[in-house]
């Protein structure tokens, strides 16, 4: 659904467990226990979403990041909403979230664990699918994962899982990771999907999340664009009473007006986390920091497909 530009030229690459080695003695053959080799995996969308350069890449986010104007943010940001799309149309509006993130990262407020929430555009599943493994590799090298956040995460709820399948070949909360490297090089990841918007699912995720905020200072990463539609003036119009409904923190308010025909975010399961986590840690408001669509910035695709995209944080006072 969301603007691209670059071609998929990638393929997983997982590790394998090794055979079991057989050694002979003299009292007959003893097996040793296999070894599990580093499972890593590949980042499915670079040159498709965003260069697999890595030079490219880094000049880009970098110029993304370092071209945003962003004003001081009052309190700790301990959950964001960011967009998707192809890096050239998303990334100068991803660059004002990760701009106030690393700003308060180089004043001593840097996270332990990220945890990025996103969506599949392709198939509906129950609950939310962590990403397994050791690390996720873009262009920009290893984005380490946190096995024992996503651990505390599958322990409290059964709807929350590992499992890797949902996440071969899903851009939606890959596409922040170049991001994250670029603003929080020294953080642990866990990249989530959730496969539906079931109330119960939503809430056993907001739960999950303040456990695991008690043990580490995490920060959630909702996933998501806006409104998709032909029209300039309704994505416009449309987008703005959303982002105001964001600022007051009215979760309801947007469940109410968000359905599979009228996605007022394509990632209302993980933004619908992201504020319900931010309001269990204290947060009274959401902090818009930038919106733009893809008619502002590509008048020709006015008529044709325009999407929406806003940078928003959500700070916890005395965090």
């Amino acid at each position: 659904m969301s603007h691209q530009r670059y071609i998929l030229n990638g393929y997983l690459v997982a590790a394998v467990v090794t055979g079991m080695i057989l050694a002979v003695s003299g009292r007959g053959e003893e097996a040793m226990n296999a070894k599990t080799q580093k499972v890593v995996h590949k980042a499915m969308g670079a040159d498709r979403w965003f260069p697999a350069n890595p030079e490219k890449l880094q000049t880009l986010v970098d110029g993304f990041i370092g071209r945003a104007q962003v004003g001081p943010v009052s309190g700790r940001i301990v959950a964001v909403i960011s967009p998707h799309a192809g890096y050239e149309y998303s990334g100068p509006v991803a660059g004002y979230v990760f701009r106030a993130i690393r700003d308060q990262a180089k004043k001593g407020e840097a996270p332990e664990t990220v945890v990025i929430l996103g969506i599949s555009h392709r198939a509906a599943f129950p609950g939310v699918a962590l990403m397994d493994g050791d690390a996720l590799q873009t262009p920009l090298g290893e984005a380490r994962l946190d096995a024992e956040s996503a651990g505390i995460l599958t322990k409290s709820s059964p709807a929350i899982r590992m499992d890797y399948r949902p996440h071969n070949g899903e851009h939606s909360a890959e596409n922040e990771v170049p991001f994250v490297q670029a603003a929080l090089p020294d953080a642990r990841l866990v990249v989530g999907l959730l496969g539906d918007h079931d109330s119960e699912t939503i809430d056993s995720l907001v739960a999950a999340l303040a456990e695991l905020a008690s043990k580490k200072k995490i920060l959630v990463v909702a996933s998501s664009d806006m409104l998709h539609d032909p029209d300039y003036d309704l994505v416009t119009r449309t987008d703005k009473k959303t982002l105001q409904l964001v600022a007051a923190m009215d979760t309801k308010g947007l469940l109410d007006q968000w359905s599979p025909r009228h996605q007022i975010f394509c990632g209302m399961a993980p933004v619908a986390v992201a504020m319900g986590f931010a309001r269990d840690q204290g947060c009274k408001e959401g902090q818009v920091l930038y919106y733009r669509n893809s008619g502002d910035d590509f008048p020709e695709s006015r008529g044709q497909w325009v999407v929406g995209y806003g940078a928003v944080v959500f700070a916890a006072p005395g965090k």
